[in-house]
């Protein structure tokens, strides 16, 4: 152990009755200043990456990473469908980082009861559909079996619309769309209920088997309003779109030009919104960087007036302006450790408990979700605290430099 380490541990553990004047409240404090500014970055950090997470997978849940869509517009400007068969698939999967590819269609049309309606776009999904996230925001009945081959006449319905209309799991409903020549008429029934609390979504779709709204729209078994495309890494979705730019180039045997576009470019607002949330992380991390760094020096300054007849002897006995400048480093980064230490153990443990036990909740017809989410992300986790370290130390190694004013005649002779 060298001799600057043992009088900072000195100093630290001091806790004699002359020792406590000042020194112990200060170290106290400033200590208290460090761990309330590492919990309080953590748990910002962590619930705006939960926040971002959940808002995101909603999203994504509805229309996939990628979806490759018509340019194309008919006489109605109603968008034409694409040809979805097997070889444009492939073409597709060729794309590295592409995990899954699935059809859909869609169609507008009335969902009527004895005593409201509701106009609403009917989402057909077949068996390639991958339905995990209605799975998991089913709240009421079984997940229909979707088909691709024949109508099922099911479909999922949001809570809000089985609410507004008046229905149950179990019910059968008459649904209404505008043909070519007449109003066609279709009765499906409500095999099960979903809420998924995003708004524009859950007032505006219903989940329905793709063969019907294939008949309904008029389409062979080979057309449909697009693929959703899912990627393996999602910080990869705007390259890969970019490499499935090729499909634009030509059109099918319909005289139909394909467009990619990914969940950025079709959800644009959610995301950029989401991405405001960036800028206030930013901002909670430099101002609890800034509070943990002004407790620590207080604290040091105080030390050092504290202890400035003992910087006094030090020197008279032949040590370094830089020897007693290492003293009081080591002693700063011995509490600001002991602050990271209780931050880290503060912050984690509320963020998992939140994350376990929902205590906080919120309202998802604002929110989205029903309580306040928590996602670890342990590599932005060590970093917060080695900057933490790395500024407090910088600023530390600063401020001891007031230790070479003044002479040691002058020092010793301060009361």
């Amino acid at each position: 152990m060298s001799f600057e380490l043992f009088i900072a541990r000195r100093i630290y553990a001091d806790k004699t009755e002359d020792g406590e004047r000042f020194s112990r409240p200060a170290i106290r404090i400033a200590m208290l200043g460090v761990a309330i500014g590492v919990a309080v970055m953590l748990i910002s950090l962590a619930v705006v990456l939960g926040f971002k997470h959940e808002v995101s997978e909603k999203v994504i849940g509805f229309g996939g990473h990628i979806q490759v869509l018509s340019l194309t517009q008919n006489q109605n400007y109603e968008m034409m469908p694409v040809l979805t068969n097997d070889t444009l698939v492939r073409k597709v999967k060729q794309v590295q980082g592409i995990d899954h590819i699935q059809r859909f269609a869609t169609k507008i049309g009335i969902l009527k009861t004895e005593e409201n309606f509701r106009g609403l776009t009917f989402k057909g999904v077949g068996e390639d559909y991958d339905l995990s996230f209605f799975r998991k925001s089913l709240v009421e009945g079984d997940m229909p079996h979707f088909s691709s081959r024949k109508a099922t006449n099911e479909m999922l319905l949001s809570k809000k619309v089985a609410g507004d209309l008046g229905v149950k799991v179990g019910d059968r409903v008459f649904a209404y769309f505008m043909g070519d020549e007449a109003m066609r008429a279709r009765r499906f029934k409500v095999t099960g209920i979903f809420a998924t609390n995003m708004n524009d979504y859950d007032r505006n779709y219903v989940i329905t088997d793709i063969y019907t709204v294939r008949k309904l729209n008029g389409w062979d078994a080979e057309m449909s309003s697009g693929l959703e495309v899912t990627v393996s890494d999602f910080d990869r979705v705007e390259s890969i779109t970019q490499q499935l730019q090729f499909l634009h180039q030509g059109a099918d045997r319909y005289g139909v030009t394909y467009g990619v576009f990914s969940i950025k470019d079709l959800a644009a607002h959610t995301f950029s919104w989401l991405a405001v949330l960036d800028m206030n992380v930013v901002m909670i991390l430099i101002l609890m960087i800034l509070v943990s760094t002004f407790t620590v020096v207080s604290g040091l300054l105080i030390i050092m007036l504290e202890r400035i007849n003992m910087i006094g002897t030090l020197k008279v006995l032949g040590a370094t302006n830089a020897a007693v400048r290492r003293v009081f480093i080591h002693f700063s980064v011995m509490l600001v450790g002991r602050g990271l230490l209780w931050g880290n153990l503060i912050g984690l443990l509320l963020c998992w408990l939140q994350q376990h036990y929902h205590l906080l909740a919120l309202d998802a017809s604002v929110y989205y979700i029903d309580s306040v989410p928590v996602q670890f992300n342990w590599p932005l986790i060590l970093a917060v605290n080695a900057i933490t370290l790395l500024i407090s130390t910088l600023v530390i190694w600063g401020s001891s430099h007031l230790i070479s004013i003044g002479k040691p005649s002058d020092t010793l002779r301060y009361e």
